[in-house]
């Protein structure tokens, strides 16, 4: 009696849907023209959405392997209607459940998520989803949006669930996706294995979605496929596991760079040259330690070729006959320059590989060049001079590698690690809560690029050379003069200290030392090396001097590169 009673309600409601739209006709054909175009307004309206799905029946069968057959028979009016198939939900904080649907056949296009019907009146569907089961305390819920993603109304909607495995319990939900409203219909036959629901009324969108147990081992252990949502706040979860994890890899990493500059970048220990003050003066001469010229200090020291090595270079190579600096009249405003002057019969031939390139690359054929000149293009050459200073310090048997070359290779491993670093966090982070990992490789490569700036490794001679320049330096840096020195020698000696002060940032007081004395012990317009203007004398060298320097510095290089030792 239910079951005839629900026929029969069924059938007056169709019935009225069918004779409503004759009687709207009729009642705008007899209320004139201006009443039949509202109604056709509202009518178009309606077949532009697509008309409807007048029916619907869906039949699932769930197989043992965990995948559930569907057929579909769509009966709808109008233009094709489109699905789009829920495939994925929310599972909990940190992930999506998923729905596979695949093997579609019958009447329709699949295209991603989106069914597109063909034909007209009438369409069939047969497909297969997988990863609707869920296993659970004693039983396997098999949950399916039978009836969903549907562009249009569907009135009717039947869905017959038929398996071998006896249903445990049942239930259906009717509306929005989030609805807890049960469905019109839900039951099951007399066999415990057959279950059917029924929903009127679906708006586009809307989904009637249907809930099974079965017992445990029904869908041969089939389990949900859950998929990682990426959030960034658990892609980097710090607790006991990824924190106790990052301090380990951080230790690894930083103790194996720490490792490596011990066994790798420190300088070979030297005992016993812990030098006491050195003067540089030896039997009345000027001598400085192990021979070391100004240009070669500065490497030596800080392991780099900078423009100041280069600009005490040019002074030295005045100092010692080289060249002759002539400095420029000019008047308040101008800017200061100095003329080199190339000194003829000069024995070019004993300077070393990288003082030659910088005086073939001074004067390049030229017998003079104003300092002025060599702004800009010397700058190019400056790599030439730069490479013969690292190519020296190897043949010297300061260092086994140029310090350059070890810099560069330590720098760019570390750069390569930290990329890795970069990359794995992104993985990390995308698929698992252990982004932070990645986070301590990022640290170890950039550490590494940092340290590689250290790498260079003196040997023990240069490491003895280092010991001996350092005290060599204190003594300048005291700015205390042996007395002893006979005046004709003392401004040649004192001149060839000036290169020196240069390196070690110690340029006006030995610049006035030199200018206090003169050959016969008397103040004198000029020295040997070095030429001022007319209405210049010796009490303005330590002002020309110091701005020289800088003006030298800035000329070879578009910026001076400062040192603090």
């Amino acid at each position: 009696m239910r079951d005839l009673a629900r026929r029969l309600a069924l059938t007056l409601a169709l019935a009225c849907l069918s004779i409503a739209p004759a009687s709207a006709a009729a009642a705008a054909t007899a209320s004139g023209t201006g009443t039949a175009s509202g109604a056709a307004a509202v009518s178009g309206g309606t077949s532009g959405a697509g008309a409807d799905i007048t029916a619907i029946r869906v039949t699932m069968e769930p197989r043992t392997d965990g995948v559930v057959h569907v057929k579909e028979e769509i009966t709808f009016s109008g233009k094709p209607p489109v699905r789009t198939l829920l495939t994925r939900v929310r599972h909990d904080d940190t992930h999506d459940r998923l729905y596979r649907v695949t093997n579609l056949k019958g009447d329709g296009r699949l295209s991603g998520d989106v069914i597109t019907l063909t034909g007209s009146g009438k369409a069939t569907l047969e497909y297969d989803v997988t990863g609707a089961f869920t296993p659970m305390s004693g039983v396997e819920e098999l949950r399916w949006y039978a009836v969903n993603g549907w562009s249009v109304p569907v009135q009717q909607a039947v869905v017959t669930v038929s398996g071998s495995a006896q249903i445990q319990n049942l239930s259906c939900f009717a509306g929005d996706l989030t609805s807890v409203v049960g469905c019109t219909i839900a039951e099951m036959d007399h066999t415990g294995t057959t279950a059917t629901f029924e929903q009127q009324n679906l708006r586009p969108g809307q989904a009637l979605t249907v809930v099974i147990g079965y017992p445990a081992g029904a869908s041969g252990g089939a389990k949900p496929i859950l998929e990682r949502r990426f959030d960034l706040a658990t892609a980097f979860t710090l607790n006991a596991v990824t924190g106790g994890a990052l301090a380990g890899l951080l230790v690894l990493l930083l103790g194996g760079v720490g490792l490596l500059y011990w066994t790798r970048g420190r300088d070979a220990r030297v005992i016993g040259h812990e030098a006491q003050e050195i003067t540089g003066l030896q039997n009345g001469t000027f001598s400085p330690p192990d021979g070391v010229r100004p240009g070669q200090i500065g490497t030596l020291i800080d392991e780099q070729a900078d423009v100041v090595d280069v600009t005490a270079t040019i002074v030295d190579l005045a100092v010692r006959g080289y060249l002759l600096i002539e400095e420029q009249p000019r008047q308040a405003y101008e800017a200061p320059d100095w003329v080199l002057v190339k000194r003829s019969n000069a024995p070019v031939n004993a300077l070393l590989p990288y003082e030659r390139a910088l005086y073939d690359a001074i004067f390049d054929g030229r017998d003079a060049v104003p300092l002025s000149q060599l702004r800009g293009t010397f700058a190019e050459k400056l790599d030439t001079v730069r490479d013969e200073l690292y190519k020296d310090v190897v043949r010297q048997g300061w260092f086994a590698h140029r310090p350059d070359t070890v810099r560069s290779r330590w720098t760019v491993i570390g750069l390569i690690l930290a990329v890795l670093g970069v990359i794995a966090t992104v993985l990390l982070a995308w698929f698992t809560t252990y982004g932070l990992l990645g986070l301590a490789v990022i640290i170890g490569g950039a550490a590494l690029a940092w340290g590689g700036q250290y790498m260079p490794a003196k040997t023990a001679k240069g490491s003895a050379a280092l010991a001996h320049t350092l005290a060599f330096r204190r003594h300048l840096l005291s700015g205390q003069v042996d007395t002893n020195v006979p005046a004709a020698q003392r401004v040649e000696l004192f001149s060839r200290y000036l290169p020196y002060a240069i390196i070690f940032d110690s340029v006006e007081p030995w610049a006035r030392l030199v200018a206090d004395v003169s050959g016969n012990g008397r103040q004198a317009d000029n020295l040997y090396w070095y030429h001022g203007p007319a209405e210049w004398d010796l009490s303005r060298f330590a002002d020309s001097m110091r701005v020289f320097t800088t003006t030298t510095s800035g000329a070879i290089s578009t910026a001076r590169r400062l040192r603090s030792l």
